[in-house]
């Protein structure tokens, strides 16, 4: 009996050890990458960026007149566009495409149904009706806290308003912008706080947005940002969730993205960055540098004076590593005037 529980003890020592060193395969890839030189000069990623909701902040911006640049990614919120049922307001992309158009600049626009704040929802009031399932809820952290505001695109009547948005859009701008992308998968809900909410059905709807999104720009590039799956956590508990996305995407044609290139973070290593270097893809793959990914880190509003310029290191990584198409880098005072845009010097 002791003999066997020792055999047993042993192997679940060898299964638990070879989980961790999966988890761990990528933790020490970035280095290959640190003596990345300045300035970059490859010219097969297209670069934008990223400015969020900040919209006004294009105009004068130095990335104008830096040719490595060839656009800005903007968010616009659902609230935004349709500002009650079936009435659309375009004007403010029309507004920023034809500023960016006149200093030969693209559009590329990111889509938002969710938010990481309470104090704002995405998604239009309409949609706060029963027939609607209220249209939204909390997003929560670990710890049940409410951490922002996300639609209930698993509600089929949810789905066809959105649905809706994106033909009316299609209509407007496909062909006219660089391309469009769908905001991260990420989501803080459960069927703890949902019962009308699975893992599996968020999926589906993500799959379901994604071919609208198709339909409705069949020139323009689309895009779906792809991270993590409420439910499954990577390479422990693998449902096949979120590789399903990716295979989804190179099925129909819609590329594959994801926030935050954080190249020594287990979490992003064995979800977005596994997914695109494990695989080969026909779709374009995107990635953004987002808040904090400057020094590390994510939302981080501290300023670090004293660091180093990691921008070369997350372009080589991103390239040869993931092999994407797109960077968006995010407009993050003051590293992108002191480090990014020094990075891609023009003299």
């Amino acid at each position: 009996m002791k003999k066997l529980l020792l055999i047993l003890f042993t192997l679940i020592l060898g299964i638990s050890a070879s989980a961790k060193n999966k988890s761990e395969r990528y933790m020490q890839a970035y280095k290959k990458y640190e003596d990345a030189k300045v300035p970059i000069k490859d010219k097969s990623i297209k670069n934008f960026v990223y400015f969020s909701h900040d919209r006004e902040d294009i105009h004068n911006h130095p990335f104008l007149k830096n040719s490595n640049f060839q656009g800005a990614q903007i968010m616009y919120s659902w609230k935004q566009l349709e500002t009650s049922k079936d009435i659309y307001d375009f004007s403010i992309i029309e507004e920023d495409l034809q500023y960016l158009k006149s200093h030969g600049k693209k559009l590329f626009i990111q889509l938002q149904d969710k938010t990481f704040s309470t104090k704002r929802k995405a998604y239009p009031s309409y949609l706060e009706k029963p027939f609607y399932d209220n249209g939204g809820m909390y997003q929560r952290g670990d710890d049940g806290q409410p951490e922002g505001w996300v639609a209930k695109s698993w509600n089929p009547e949810v789905k066809k308003r959105f649905s809706k948005l994106l033909i009316a859009l299609g209509k407007e701008f496909d062909g006219r912008i660089e391309g469009v992308n769908l905001q991260e998968t990420a989501i803080g809900v459960s069927c703890k706080y949902d019962k009308t909410f699975t893992s599996k059905e968020y999926v589906q709807s993500i799959k379901d947005n994604m071919l609208a999104l198709k339909k409705a720009f069949p020139k323009s590039v689309t895009m779906q940002y792809a991270n993590f799956i409420p439910g499954e956590w990577l390479p422990w508990d693998d449902y096949g969730y979120l590789r399903s996305i990716y295979s989804y995407g190179e099925k129909i044609g819609v590329g594959i993205g994801g926030p935050d290139l954080m190249v020594t973070k287990k979490g992003q290593l064995n979800h977005t960055i596994a997914m695109m270097h494990e695989h080969s893809y026909t779709v374009p793959l995107g990635i953004a540098i987002q808040d904090g990914n400057y020094i590390g880190q994510t939302n981080s509003i501290k300023i670090q004076k004293k660091r180093k310029n990691i921008v070369p290191m997350l372009h080589a990584f991103a390239k040869d590593f993931m092999k994407v198409n797109y960077i968006f880098w995010v407009d993050q005072k003051p590293y992108f005037k002191e480090d990014v845009l020094p990075s891609f010097s023009e003299k």
